[in-house]
């Protein structure tokens, strides 16, 4: 009876971290559709922009520093619950700004809470993924991207008919409701943490952070489709403001449905070669996307370029919460930390490009560094998927 409630409970807890990764993606593809109102409503230029883009990193990648540390304490059930609420938040706060002074400093809150919810959340499915003896994470990534594609999909037709402050407001009933519901149910680790002070302190193991190299890399490609991909199509290439947010809805909806195969992708190919096949596909699709001349192409190039970044991020994330020597929690922060910088960072930079360039050769250098991931896949070889693998505490 104590296993099968055992099961119960891991089955209850896979369900409970999808739901949150499902709200992740929701928040973070409805601000998507948001930026190019931030823009105008605000009076700033793309440069001021590409700032405000970086506090958000800089917030993110300030919490997901701290939270591998956290999680050794604590646990990331609790963490989570923590960042999670506090997540569903954020878009409101940036939403109701009405300076760029307060506008920094909300977007800093919300990167903050968003970064510490990711880590959380991916070390949890960690935890469920022993737990139940079976890979999950491909598929958890997989309810991340039809969040991002609701939220990137219905955000643009919400804000032109409703106004970007109704559709913050709806956005974050939504994600707080669904998160309230799934933190009663997650899982916590196996054993308990240690009890001793901890210290915090980097890894001393260099191979964790070639695989955040790698993570770095394939998030830098997500982060300019998710940052700059509407813009790109309603500056440059004369889309609507509808049409202009179908870029990234395309891009996580072939990606959410590729997510849901890439467990099954993975156990039949092997981590490495699905890491090396995925990242050709992407740096074409990308490729494509820099050199399309409408509208109608580059959404299609999007959407192969998702196609192929789908279960990239999932294999490196595994591989990283898999590292010998250390704990899932210890390895997923410096994984998401350096791949998060890709997503949140990174697209910062293209703000300052793009002040003096076309947002098309950008996205033709993203396919670059794509084909760099391509050539280090071999690093991912930790995310062969071992039930009876625990790594140390």
């Amino acid at each position: 009876m104590d296993a099968q409630n055992a099961i119960q409970t891991a089955i209850r807890g896979r369900w409970a971290v999808a739901a949150i990764f499902l709200a992740n993606g929701f928040l973070t593809g409805s601000w998507a559709p948001q930026i190019p109102v931030f823009l105008t409503r605000l009076e700033i230029t793309k440069f001021t922009l590409g700032l405000l883009i970086l506090l958000f990193g800089a917030g993110a990648v300030t919490a997901m520093t701290w939270c591998g540390h956290l999680i050794s304490k604590h646990g990331s059930r609790t963490v989570l619950r923590w960042f999670g609420l506090c997540g569903s938040l954020g878009l409101l706060v940036v939403a109701l700004a009405p300076n760029v002074p307060l506008a920094a400093i909300a977007m800093f809150i919300f990167g903050g809470s968003i970064g510490g919810m990711d880590v959380a959340m991916n070390a949890n499915a960690v935890v469920v993924e022993r737990r139940l003896s079976r890979a999950i994470m491909s598929s958890s990534h997989g309810f991340w991207s039809l969040g991002g594609f609701a939220g990137g999909g219905l955000g643009g037709f919400a804000i032109q008919h409703c106004g970007h402050l109704a559709h913050a407001a709806v956005v974050t009933a939504l994600a707080f409701a669904v998160i309230a519901v799934a933190v009663r149910h997650l899982v916590a680790e196996d054993r308990p943490q240690a009890t001793e002070h901890h210290k915090f302190a980097l890894p001393g193991n260099p191979l964790v952070y070639l695989v955040g190299l790698m993570a770095l890399l394939t998030m830098i490609s997500e982060g300019a489709v998710l940052d700059w991909a509407a813009l790109y199509l309603r500056q440059e290439l004369g889309a609507d403001l509808a049409v202009a947010g179908l870029a990234y809805a395309a891009f996580s909806g072939v990606m959410a449905i590729m997510r849901f195969f890439g467990d099954g992708v993975r156990n039949r190919l092997g981590a490495v070669m699905t890491l090396r096949a995925s990242a050709l596909v992407a740096a074409a699709g990308m490729l494509i996307a820099g050199l399309s001349p409408s509208p109608w192409l580059a959404i299609a190039a999007f959407a192969l370029c998702g196609f192929g970044i789908a279960n990239m991020v999932p294999i490196i994330f595994s591989a990283g919460g898999n590292q010998e020597g250390m704990s899932s929690g210890t390895g997923m922060s410096v994984v998401t930390t350096m791949g998060y910088s890709g997503i949140l960072v990174a697209p910062s930079a293209i703000g300052f490009v793009a002040e003096h360039f076309s947002f098309g050769p950008i996205f033709i250098a993203m396919s670059a560094l794509l084909v760099v991931v391509l050539l280090m896949a071999g690093l991912a070889h930790r995310a062969e998927f071992a039930p009876d693998a625990t790594p140390a505490e």
